[in-house]
């Protein structure tokens, strides 16, 4: 955590053994939600994807079933360690790659795409920092494409139950109920992108928000 403005940089313990974690914490939901999640976010045959964000590459196989050997995958991600299980993870696949860098800062690629892709990174940034990740995906998405954020939902955390506020406050990491706070899709229009389509997870308070390049 040695950058105050970035809150998603794990220990090497912990990014050893982030998907075994999420597995544990979610009690075996997740693995059941991130297939989920990808079925409703669309992805079609030959699509061309980058993931900003793309962890140890459960995701990028999990998209891979629906673009097809015809489509592109793309992923950033700084952890080295992470970069490294998703690469393992996702050998047999000649059309995934992975590239180890900060989304934040001006992107390694010169490419257009036809989805950008960001799941639980967004929040853990401070808002100077979500506009540049945001400005990137535009950046990097063609005319028409389509920003797909799976992240948390704006929602008041003092009026959430116990178990809510436990985890956003203790758990979470310090910038997540600030994200909460944030209409999003106010930000995202004011930087180009509309025709928004959502939906909501665990009672409302995780969020995956579709929006298009204008």
């Amino acid at each position: 955590m040695g950058n105050k403005e970035t809150k998603v940089e794990l220990t090497p313990f912990i990014a050893k053994h982030y998907d075994a974690f999420l597995n544990a914490f979610s009690i075996g939901i997740y693995p059941f939600f991130t297939a989920n999640v990808v079925k409703e976010a669309n992805f079609k045959k030959g699509d061309s994807v980058l993931d900003l964000g793309a962890g140890t590459g459960r995701f990028a196989c999990l998209i891979q079933k629906y673009i097809g050997e015809k489509g592109k995958y793309v992923g950033i991600d700084l952890s080295e360690i992470m970069v490294q299980q998703a690469k393992k993870r996702c050998r047999s696949f000649k059309n995934i790659h992975f590239i180890q860098g900060r989304i934040e800062e001006e992107l390694p690629l010169t490419e257009h795409f036809d989805k950008v892709f960001i799941s639980f990174v967004l929040h853990g940034f401070v808002q100077e920092n979500r506009i540049k990740i945001i400005k990137n995906a535009y950046n990097r998405l063609r005319i028409g494409g389509q920003f797909i954020i799976l992240d948390y939902a704006e929602r008041d955390v003092n009026t959430a139950p116990f178990i809510v506020k436990f985890l956003i406050r203790k758990v979470e990491c310090p910038l997540a109920e600030e994200f909460m706070q944030i209409d999003l899709k106010k930000v995202l229009s004011e930087n180009g992108f509309s025709d928004f389509k959502e939906k909501f997870y665990f009672k409302n308070y995780v969020r995956l928000e579709i929006c298009k390049k204008q």
